[in-house]
């Protein structure tokens, strides 16, 4: 019996060690990655990763918040609508020929809940929903979505009545440029700072589609308005109402929109209703309006726009004589126009026939190739060319004796450089030929190319002509129009892309409504045998001025723009026709 005892205490400490070790194993095996988390927890110093939008607005705006350290994020939700008419417009209609018999099943009434002393509860309303008194001035992020429920469709952006400060734009400007839909921004009083606003102009041009955007209520002091319409914007519509813009803004805003270098080619519709834009401002946007040509609608409701500021904005839509620098601009871009066909070296074949060279020095092969009869072969071929050439010596021969067109041209461009001054009925008689040259063309050939081909083989050839028979795709410079030389000055033709322009509620007196009624006299003249530079104004309102309405220019304004109006329609008679 010792024996199998001592053989049982055996077995006993045999399996315990055993048994030891496994724990032991299993012991280690939870120890790992306890320490490979603690190594981990070593560096809370490392920075994230940034994080990289992927389009869908909701999880982009969420992460860049939390990834900022941002204690309250905005919601972003959908924007609320009205509730659409009561879906019911079929009820009670049988939808198949058996049910013609059949009657609509009425709905159960629902139980009247009743209160303690036993009297009715009124039901909820059921055409809007009630909410916490304070939820509606919580900020939050509004958009509309094309496709319901996917994010990634997002169209337009309101946001309103909250400070949007830097860290929030720099959110924006990161997933902003993601949303490939997107096209209208409106920041509706959120307290823009100089920095914000800059921030917003960077990275606008990064929205490919972006169209629209509002900033009414956000006065900033710095007045930087003017970098919202850069050379690289890609705004349609901008509407900067009540943001107290004065003077200083409004200058920044005109040179935005043209210079003798550069114009804005994107922007068709801006609103400055409610500012502080008097008379210096109005003459600020005037000038850009001289060289702008897509601007489609100007508004300067409520401000305090006087009769020199509206006598500037009339010259414009007029017509104005050239600044020493629009008139040094001039003469570079049509330098630059006429510099590639001078400086072109011709082919070593027709060196000798190329209109570069004067009538003095040229070779005596060409006469000779003059001279000589064609080839039996070629005669069919090159009959036409060779009485073009002959043209062209005619042509070159009257150029020299100073009586040609680019003598013209030479006193338009420099008007000391004649020995008179031109007259502008001769350059406007010049345009009106080339004009009717043009349509005949047209008319005959009826494509383009074809045109083009008798345009380039006519002998007659003048940077005038150039100018005028440019390609109409292209946007016609303005400082490259016809020009009349009056007074020792340069004229050109005023803007006549603008449609639509607001002057109601300002200063203007009877001086400044004179003014526009020459404007639109001269605009109706221009544009009555030709369109091709734009229609000219067609809707103007000057209502609430300090003219009343029974004032004969008044009455003549109204009755110049009531028929150029395309909303207008003219009263019927009593006997069904229209007056």
């Amino acid at each position: 019996m010792d024996r199998q005892d001592t053989l049982w205490n055996k077995s006993n400490v045999i399996q315990k060690v055993r048994m030891g070790k496994k724990v032991e194993k299993a012991l280690s095996k939870d120890k790992n990655p306890s320490s490979a988390t603690h190594v981990e927890d070593d560096n809370p110093n490392k920075t994230p990763e940034p994080y990289k939008c992927i389009g869908n607005f909701l999880t982009d705006f969420n992460e860049l918040c939390k990834q900022n350290g941002m204690a309250v994020i905005p919601p972003v939700v959908t924007r609320p609508k009205p509730p659409g008419p009561a879906s019911g417009g079929n009820e009670g209609k049988p939808d198949k020929k058996g049910d013609k018999n059949k009657q609509p099943v009425p709905e159960p009434e629902p139980e009247v809940e009743l209160n303690e002393d036993g009297e009715p509860i009124e039901p909820p309303p059921k055409t809007y929903s009630t909410r916490d008194k304070f939820e509606y001035f919580k900020p939050s992020v509004q958009v509309e979505l094309d496709n319901n429920d996917k994010w990634d469709s997002v169209s337009e952006i309101f946001i309103r009545g909250w400070k949007i400060d830097t860290p929030m734009m720099d959110n924006f400007q990161q997933s902003w440029p993601t949303l490939e839909r997107l096209h209208t921004i409106n920041l509706w009083y959120t307290g823009l700072s100089e920095d914000t606003l800059h921030t917003l102009a960077v990275f606008l041009p990064q929205c490919t589609n972006i169209k629209n955007v509002l900033l009414d209520g956000n006065p900033v002091k710095e007045e930087n308005w003017a970098e919202l319409i850069g050379e690289e914007s890609l705004v349609q519509n901008l509407s900067l109402r009540h943001c107290k813009i004065t003077d200083k803004g409004s200058a920044g805003l005109g040179r935005a929109l043209g210079t003798a270098k550069v114009a804005n080619t994107k922007l068709l519709s801006l609103n400055l209703t409610g500012n502080d834009i008097g008379d210096p401002g109005a003459e600020s946007l005037a000038g850009g309006l001289r060289m702008n040509r897509t601007l489609m609608s100007l508004t300067l409701t409520s401000n305090k726009v006087g009769d020199k500021g509206v006598a500037k904005i009339s010259e414009a839509l007029s017509r104005f004589p050239l600044s020493h620098e629009e008139v040094v601009e001039r003469r570079k871009l049509i330098s630059d126009r006429g510099s590639p066909e001078r400086n072109k070296s011709p082919p070593p074949s027709r060196r000798a026939e190329s209109k570069d060279r004067p009538g003095s020095v040229r070779s005596m092969t060409t006469q000779d190739k003059t001279k000589q009869k064609p080839s039996a072969k070629k005669k069919d071929v090159k009959g036409r060319d060779a009485k073009e050439e002959t043209k062209t010596v005619k042509k070159d021969k009257e150029d020299t004796r100073g009586g040609g067109k680019r003598a013209l041209w030479a006193q338009q461009t420099n008007p000391n450089a004649g020995t008179g001054r031109m007259s502008s009925a001769s350059v406007a008689a010049e345009a009106t030929k080339t004009m009717g040259k043009t349509k005949d063309k047209k008319k005959d050939k009826g494509k383009s190319s074809n045109q083009e081909a008798e345009l380039a083989e006519s002998p007659v050839s003048s940077p005038e002509l150039e100018i005028v028979n440019m390609d109409s795709q292209d946007l016609i410079n303005p400082l490259l129009e016809v020009a009349d030389y009056m007074d020792g000055q340069l004229w050109i033709a005023g803007n006549r892309t603008l449609i639509n322009l607001n002057l109601a509620r300002n200063n203007i007196s009877e001086t400044g409504m004179s003014s526009l009624l020459k404007a639109i006299q001269y605009q109706t003249t221009l544009t009555s045998g030709n369109r091709s530079g734009g229609t000219g104004l067609m809707r103007l309102v000057i209502n609430k001025n300090s003219v009343r309405p029974e004032n004969e220019v008044m009455a003549k304004l109204s009755e110049k723009m009531m028929l150029k109006d395309p909303f207008y329609k003219p009263p019927i008679t009593p006997e069904g026709e229209t007056a």
